[in-house]
């Protein structure tokens, strides 16, 4: 039979994970040290077959590791193996940096959209528009011919009281006596308070 045969590093040489992640717990500073050179290399796989970006792989492998230290007193080794909880860590800190990134992609994405949308329903406001041009024709027809006339040249057709008068062959004064009763009735009619 074969003796194995280890490619790297000595294995009887590898420092007892679980050890190390108890006294990083305690505040062991060299012994987080060791972790740390123990396990990056995994952690940046994982990290890294999630992202597929190597800029923010780094960034989330600083992130996951911080969290060790942080949280080694959380740490449970009757619930798996160090290097198995450390990995777990380095997975869901990858997929929250996915998620994170999808989730303000799809606010910008919306922020876009609601920039072009019009500051107003324009579906109401053609209703509103479209009711209101109604109410004024009602309005119209209570007027006399003379006052509808009027109305008609100066405020559709934007003549001025002269023009209206010698479109009517009819003196000023009596034009713009019409033309304000006939504003009057439109107000009355309309529900304007003055």
């Amino acid at each position: 039979m074969r003796e194995a045969v280890h490619i790297g590093r000595n294995p009887s040489v590898e420092p007892d994970l679980q050890e190390l992640v108890g006294r990083v717990a305690l505040g062991d500073e060299e012994a987080f040290a060791r972790v740390y050179d123990t396990v990056v290399g995994s952690v940046l796989g994982v990290v890294r077959a999630v992202l597929r970006d190597r800029a923010q792989s780094e960034e989330v492998v600083q992130e996951v590791l911080v969290e060790v230290w942080r949280t080694a007193p959380r740490y449970r080794p009757d619930l798996g193996t160090a290097i198995n909880w450390i990995l777990t860590l380095a997975h869901r800190r990858a997929v929250d940096r996915i998620r994170s990134a999808d989730a303000a992609a799809a606010r910008d994405h919306k922020a876009a959209l609601l920039d072009r949308l019009p500051e107003y329903d324009e579906v109401a406001e053609h209703v509103e528009a479209r009711l209101e041009r109604e109410q004024v024709r009602r309005c119209l027809r209570t007027l006399t011919e003379i006052q509808h006339q009027a109305v008609t040249l100066a405020y559709y057709r934007g003549l001025t009281y002269r023009q209206v008068a010698e479109a009517l062959a009819l003196p000023l004064g009596t034009v713009k006596t019409r033309l304000r009763d006939g504003l009057i009735r439109l107000r009355d009619c309309l529900g304007v308070t003055a």
